[in-house]
């Protein structure tokens, strides 16, 4: 698919971050795009900025509430693409939506750990199932699954747990692997491609804690759970208040957003090149390349201190 002009992209979890820029350069391409997230205000945010500029004529960009883990908030979704885009056919899915949480199978409830697990892994697998049959009746047409970096790397640093998202993303990168023959034998006309970015500067981090808490505030579990990683990095939090500890998780969100390597716009670019180009596998940042190559080139060393010290030092990741 050399171009996207005409074409109707579907895309998860576009109220922020790379959906959100995902939508605004599909948009600049001509494409029109129907997107979901649980945020109806983030999405109106999302169309305005694509309005922003005058669109072409014609050009339909719609938005629908729909949390990706709900099999039937999916089918919903489908049925008002179809009417409010009139088509029974699309060329472009951008399974997107994540949320980070539920790290540890012990310091984590069940809920936690599978409410990250059904909306990263189930959202992809569902959005699929659901998709497909539009997918298959154009004459061209292209998936794109978003797993990370920790869909070949189960680790963020060694003072936290990340079981679920880690898990969630090897699956998403399995399953878009083994696609790739199966779409072949009974859909040729369709490709797909795994994406599996580095640290982007997204808000992750709070609209994960909003989804999984209600709010962009720590529960009473997670400020233990903080309170004893700082202790086991050598920090006095004995003299710090909750509030204090609630700032020091606000920051670490902005941080997150504000001081990464790479941004959701530039992510959005290097993943729509990659669809131009017939790429299956999108690495996304310098860091995701270098990870890449370090956990290739010794993969029984990936989960030691030495090797996360070193990747430290190489990237200037500030997480974990």
């Amino acid at each position: 698919m050399k171009d996207f002009a005409g074409k109707i992209a579907v895309i998860t979890g576009g109220g922020t971050g790379m959906g959100r820029e995902l939508a605004r350069q599909l948009v600049a391409e001509g494409c029109n795009v129907a997107m979901c997230d649980v945020s109806a205000e983030a999405m109106a945010e999302t169309k305005r900025l694509c309005e922003v500029e005058k669109l072409p004529q014609g050009l339909r960009i719609t938005t629908h509430v729909a949390d990706v883990s709900i099999e039937d908030h999916y089918k919903r979704f489908r049925d008002e693409l179809i009417e409010q885009q009139a088509t029974d056919k699309i060329h472009l899915l951008f399974n997107n939506a994540g949320i980070g949480g539920g790290g540890s199978l012990f310091t984590n409830t069940r809920e936690q750990w599978e409410r990250t697990f059904n909306i990263c892994w189930g959202g992809v697998y569902l959005g699929v199932r659901t998709f497909l049959p539009l997918l298959v009746k154009a004459d061209e047409a292209h998936i794109v699954n978003t797993s990370s970096v920790n869909g070949f790397w189960a680790s963020v640093g060694l003072g936290v747990s990340h079981t679920a998202y880690s898990a969630a993303k090897f699956a998403v990168k399995g399953f878009t692997e083994a696609m790739i023959n199966d779409l072949r034998l009974n859909a040729p006309h369709v490709k797909c491609s795994v994406v599996m970015p580095g640290h982007i500067g997204t808000s992750i981090v709070s609209n994960s804690r909003k989804v999984q808490n209600g709010a962009d505030q720590l529960n009473v579990d997670e400020l233990k759970q903080v309170r004893q990683r700082l202790q086991g990095q050598g920090i006095d939090v004995a003299k710090m208040s909750d509030a204090d500890i609630q700032q020091l998780a606000l920051d670490r969100a902005r941080i997150f957003h504000d001081e990464a390597p790479t941004t959701a716009a530039a992510a959005a670019k290097i993943i729509l090149d990659g669809v131009k180009a017939d790429r299956w596998r999108i690495l996304v940042g310098d860091d995701a390349h270098l990870l890449d190559e370090r956990v290739r080139k010794t993969p029984e060393q990936a989960y030691t201190p030495e090797f996360y010290q070193d990747l430290v030092a190489a990237t200037g990741w500030k997480v974990g």
